[in-house]
């Protein structure tokens, strides 16, 4: 019989787990989070924390951003990937937030959504861990794998994944369930090599598509 898992039981073991869950991204504005997360596209949270550590010390306002040289700044950030659209999005939405929110990231999701680079993933961090609101899931790479792997999803996109945790995940923790999933992603349930045998979670997983890359 195939295991069940339970996401009340979830939550409750990987806060007791990881009780100092948090974002892992640096960051001390509203504005660096959203270049951050910007630029955690396709790269880890590692990298991202290496080149805005230099970053951040040379640009410090969303004008700072705005007014940045196109070809220094692809430099500055080439190793986090996609660059040459990554400084499109980040210049763009640099200059649409201080033309049309007075130089303040909104805090609302539809009008996040109004900017270049920003998709529902970056909205959600952004709304949680600066607002403390609970408008979505942030859906990255480890929460969509162990979703599928403890059979909370089966969806192929983040965007279907966000709406079934929605479903079955408590309001209250929409933004905290991210960071725990990342915790135990990058701790234990790992894409290539997770260590099942010292999950926690292992008597109820399932472990749909430990060996599917599809999942990865």
């Amino acid at each position: 019989m195939k295991k069940k898992t339970e996401p009340l039981t979830v939550i409750e073991l990987l806060k007791k787990e990881y009780p100092a869950a948090k974002i892992a991204l640096n960051y001390t504005t509203p504005f660096e989070l959203l270049v951050a997360t910007i630029l955690s596209a396709q790269c880890t949270d590692e990298r991202v924390n290496i080149v805005t550590e230099k970053l951040f010390k040379k640009y410090k306002t969303p004008e700072d951003f705005a007014n940045a040289n196109l070809s220094i700044f692809e430099k500055e950030i080439y190793s986090t990937g996609f660059y040459k659209n990554k400084t499109k999005n980040i210049i763009g939405a640099a200059k649409k937030i201080i033309n049309e929110f007075s130089g303040k990231v909104p805090d609302s999701m539809e009008s996040l959504l109004t900017l270049p680079g920003v998709a529902r993933k970056t909205a959600n961090v952004a709304l949680y861990n600066v607002f403390g609101k609970n408008e979505g899931i942030a859906v990255d790479t480890h929460v969509f794998r162990l979703s599928h792997r403890l059979g909370l999803s089966n969806s192929k996109t983040a965007e279907k994944v966000e709406s079934e945790l929605m479903k079955i995940i408590p309001h209250n923790d929409w933004g905290i369930i991210s960071h725990l999933l990342q915790s135990h992603g990058r701790a234990i349930c790992s894409a290539q090599k997770p260590k099942c045998q010292k999950c926690i979670l292992s008597k109820m997983c399932p472990k749909t598509g430990v060996n599917n890359p599809e999942v990865r």
